[in-house]
């Protein structure tokens, strides 16, 4: 009884650190992809900067406006949004990402700095977002 106690509490342990090897991959790409093209105006914590570029960390625009927030890395953004009770009307040229790169870069975003989504960016997804 003990062996199979301590075998269902590894396994529990293993499935815990592997929940989904894609979507770990997935992240660690969308990482390096974060560093290159948005750490600038982001900031490596995504914390953004004042006024001028909208925080990612604890975002609830990109909890509350998934296809826009990924409309905006796909294509870019212009216009007023609102971000944790701020307003923002700065523009995101488009970044030039494949849809894979862009998938990849929202899984890191979407999962990082307390930002909880509850399922993961899929290439499908992001191949039928178009363009406003």
């Amino acid at each position: 009884m003990y062996q199979l106690s301590l075998l269902s509490g590894f396994v529990m342990l293993l499935f815990s650190f592997w929940q989904n090897p894609d979507l770990e991959e997935s992240k660690l790409r969308g990482k390096t992809i974060y560093d290159e093209f948005c750490v600038t105006c982001h900031r490596a914590d995504g914390t953004g900067f004042g006024k001028m570029y909208p925080p990612l960390a604890k975002s609830d625009f990109l909890s509350k406006n998934r296809e826009a927030s990924i409309r905006a890395v796909k294509y870019g953004m212009s216009g007023e949004i609102m971000v944790n009770g701020i307003k923002y009307s700065k523009k995101m040229a488009p970044l030039g990402l494949t849809d894979e790169e862009v998938k990849d870069v929202m899984n890191y975003v979407f999962t990082s700095w307390g930002n909880k989504v509850e399922k993961p960016v899929t290439l499908q997804e992001v191949s039928f977002i178009k363009k406003d």
